[in-house]
């Protein structure tokens, strides 16, 4: 970067001060174009975030997380602990999405996208700017000594906060154990079912810290993702970026004076004003360079058109752009680590929707019963015996299920009390079955059988499994 020789750079995160104690950053309250946008982009995503545990689509949550059970719902499509594969593509797929777009357009997923910086900016912060106003007023009532006024003001935020932290709490909930099973546990009461309710409450606390304190420190400190984009960035990635070039001109920035010719006197069109670090809400200067603490927010780009637009300089001194478009004025490519990252995406993909497209939405499995071998039944006739588990990944219940065998003629016996195998939705069904095969249709000690398991005359599931012989019968 061409700045001046006494430029200096700060060697430590911008939140804490040169005691090492907790610097509070009090961001002023952003508008413009680009705010205006987000605002949008966010409270569909919020009506999503909310939305998502309660929505249907063939009986299955829409998403669902499951992790107690290892169930997990993605987009209606149910994943049970036989599809886990399934699930980790899933997760492949999402991550290299999510570094496609990093490498080609920075943190762009955090400034617009992410979760934890859509609640803070969007909800909290807004709160805050509501209750304490903006950035001067906020500072001013951090100094001032605890009155009514302050009092008032700081329980009545703490209470909201705490109000959306449990709110987030149970939707949150609401993707682990299920919205049906949270909104029964609401009904019959938080007493009825503790166990479910001290989990809630270390949840609200959690969020609570987060979001009343901990609040930009999850980006800068503990988000690995701020690290990671600088591994995946390089001159051609779109980022938030202030053009150093146009910024600081030969003789470096100035303030402004109505009537300087600044290009004349060699400075450039930033006027050291401040208002991209007093927007910003990780308390950065966006003029250092790309910095592991900017979410790409855009708040800096907003406030600096303004300015710009006030004192009758072109827009765009801060905006989306690469290094090599503020050096050399080249245009966005798609570079050959996008081109690799997209063809990975892609197989990902594709291999997904193969596998989806092949997947069962019953899974039988048939196995020999453990330290059993065969049977003689009569003269010509070899037993085996073997346990089954239908598993039902559907909502509806399967019934009249019965097994028959391909290829081998043979009869096979269930071990049950009613004498129908019924697997209820969502659930599984477990027994214990026989294999009788005449002998002579065995070619060996062990052969290979095919089952095949019907719902009614409808084909459910295939199987295969080993039926042991004696070897005298090869």
């Amino acid at each position: 970067m061409n700045t001046p020789e006494n430029e200096t750079f700060r060697d430590s995160i911008g939140t804490i001060n040169e005691d090492g104690n907790r610097a509070w950053v009090f961001p002023k309250k952003p508008s413009g174009w680009f705010y205006e946008k987000r605002k949008i982009v966010s409270y569909v995503l919020l009506a999503f975030l909310f939305a998502a545990p309660f929505i249907k689509i063939n009986g299955n949550q829409f998403l669902m997380f499951n992790v107690l059970e290892r169930r997990f719902n993605i987009f209606g499509f149910p994943f049970w602990p036989q599809d886990f594969h399934l699930f980790v593509i899933s997760m492949l797929i999402g991550v290299i999405f999510i570094t496609l777009f990093t490498v080609g357009f920075g943190r762009i997923f955090c400034g617009w996208i992410c979760p934890q910086t859509i609640f803070m900016e969007m909800v909290f912060r807004r709160i805050e700017y509501w209750i304490d106003g903006d950035r001067n007023k906020q500072r001013k009532l951090q100094r001032q000594k605890w009155n009514a006024e302050k009092i008032k003001k700081r329980v009545l935020k703490w209470f909201i906060f705490l109000v959306i932290s449990f709110l987030i709490a149970n939707i949150f909930l609401a993707y682990i154990i299920g919205s049906d099973k949270l909104l029964r546990y609401i009904i019959d009461g938080p007493f009825e079912h503790l166990g479910t309710l001290f989990p809630l409450i270390i949840f609200t606390g959690v969020f609570y810290f987060v979001f009343a304190w901990f609040r930009e420190q999850v980006c800068i400190i503990a988000c690995p993702y701020g690290r990671l984009q600088g591994v995946l960035l390089d001159n051609k990635s779109i980022v938030v970026a202030y053009d150093h070039k146009r910024g600081e001109s030969e003789n470096g920035r100035k303030k402004f004076r109505k009537n300087e010719d600044r290009a004349e006197l060699g400075h450039g069109d930033c006027i050291d004003c401040l208002q991209c670090v007093n927007v910003c809400p990780t308390g950065i200067d966006i003029r250092n360079g790309t910095q592991l603490e900017c979410v790409n927010c855009t708040a800096c780009i907003d406030e600096c058109d303004h300015i710009m637009e006030s004192i009758n300089l072109p827009k765009g001194l801060i905006r989306y752009a690469s290094e090599e478009n503020i050096e050399k004025n080249e245009k966005f490519e798609f570079s050959p680590r996008l081109k690799g990252y997209t063809a990975v995406l892609v197989i990902l993909t594709g291999v997904l929707i193969g596998m989806l497209l092949l997947r069962n939405d019953v899974e039988a499995r048939v196995l020999r019963l453990p330290g059993q071998l065969y049977e003689h039944k009569g003269e010509t006739v070899i037993s085996n015996v073997f346990t089954y588990k239908l598993i039902n990944k559907t909502t509806q219940k399967i019934e009249d299920v019965n097994f028959k065998l391909r290829s081998y003629k043979g009869e096979i016996k269930l071990v049950s009390n009613t004498g129908e195998v019924e697997v209820p939705e969502q659930g599984l069904a477990e027994g214990t079955l026989f294999i009788e095969i005449d002998k002579s249709e065995l070619k060996g000690d062990k052969n290979k059988l095919m089952i095949e398991v019907y719902s009614g005359d409808l084909l459910i599931e295939t199987t295969t499994v080993n039926f042991l012989a004696p070897r005298s019968y090869n």
